[in-house]
């Protein structure tokens, strides 16, 4: 690791300034931007995010910054950590500054509506394909990545040199990184463990138990794998990482964003209410009319991503779309 390296980190949510804290404990000089400038100010002057990750102080080499110009100017790695739909409206902004020969590495999951595009097909769309694209997935909570829990995640670019140097520049002691050629896999899997996750939530709020919370993982894996092959992705893809390893997490964990929105759709509070309460985006509320859309454009079928958009836009109760699910016509497990 090259201790001089400059990385630029756009986006200050809870993993952007997770990702900006991790590489400045390896000593390399990070430009954290944000789009508010109070938010920054603060964030400089406590050295800490006080509306992400308030407990986590952020190293010496971290300066926190308005100025998207200046936080993509001469640096050699930059990370898009921001909501996936602002991202092309950040990524534009940015366009005009990134330096020749950056590789641009993508931390945000999720599917553009409208386009249905992936997120590093819209990296790809607003720098005129002339930088590497690596995307970073895997099973990784901002807040646990930051206090320096043992993570590992996959970087997947069709660039090996890309992927290496990625590699190279943010391992650390707690962080391991896997290198992937796979980038549609690792970014379905990204996109779609989240809806399953809001199901996830759901489940464990009717007090359903461990079998249907175990049956409905499986079976989502199972859907996320059908259209990341759809769409030319490897099916050993889906079985790692960025797939199931994601998948387990997000469906699991007590910090899931999207199991959270599900647990209280189970309860039974209506959808913007939920998200009103919440700082953070749960990207699976977006994404599940972008899959549904993108399925039905390749022929697959996401019976589960089916039944979450009838709960999430209030036409059915979750009682009444887990029986649909139950209900459905029996098959080989297989197909």
């Amino acid at each position: 690791m090259t201790a001089r390296t400059r990385i630029a980190v756009v986006g200050a949510g809870g993993w952007g300034t997770a990702l900006a804290a991790h590489l400045g404990s390896l000593g390399h000089p990070v430009s954290l931007w944000g789009r508010d400038p109070v938010l920054m100010r603060e964030i400089a002057e406590r050295r800490a995010n006080p509306t992400y990750l308030p407990d986590v102080t952020l190293p010496p080499p971290v300066q926190p910054t308005a100025r998207l110009d200046q936080t993509v100017a001469d640096s050699s790695h930059i990370v898009i950590a921001v909501p996936s739909h602002g991202l092309r409206a950040v990524v534009r902004a940015a366009a005009p500054h990134i330096p020749a020969g950056a590789i641009l590495i993508s931390a945000t999951k999720g599917l553009e509506g409208g386009t249905l595009h992936r997120m590093s097909e819209v990296l790809a769309d607003e720098t005129g394909r002339r930088h590497a694209i690596v995307v970073l997935s895997g099973p990784s909570f901002a807040a646990e990545v930051a206090r320096q829990q043992p993570t590992a995640l996959v970087a997947a670019s069709s660039d090996p040199a890309a992927v290496q140097s990625v590699q190279d520049e943010f391992r650390g002691p707690f962080l391991r990184l896997y290198g992937s050629s796979d980038v549609v896999g690792v970014e379905i899997g990204g996109a779609l463990k989240n809806i399953i996750a809001i199901a996830a939530g759901v489940v464990e709020s009717l007090s359903l138990g461990n079998n249907a919370v175990a049956a409905l993982i499986t079976r989502g894996l199972a859907e996320i794998s059908r259209l990341a092959c759809a769409q030319g992705g490897q099916r050993e893809t889906l079985a790692g990482l960025s797939g199931l390893g994601d998948l387990v997490l997000t469906c699991t964990g007590a910090l899931s964003r999207n199991r959270h929105v599900g647990i209280e759709l189970g309860h039974g509070r209506p959808l913007p209410e939920i998200l009103a309460s919440m700082r953070t985006v749960a990207e699976g509320v977006r994404t599940t009319d972008a899959a549904l859309a993108l399925g039905a454009q390749l022929g697959v079928e996401l019976p589960i991503a089916a039944q979450m958009a009838e709960v999430l836009s209030g036409r059915k109760t979750p009682k009444e779309a887990v029986v649909d699910l139950m209900l459905r016509p029996q098959k080989g497990e297989m197909q």
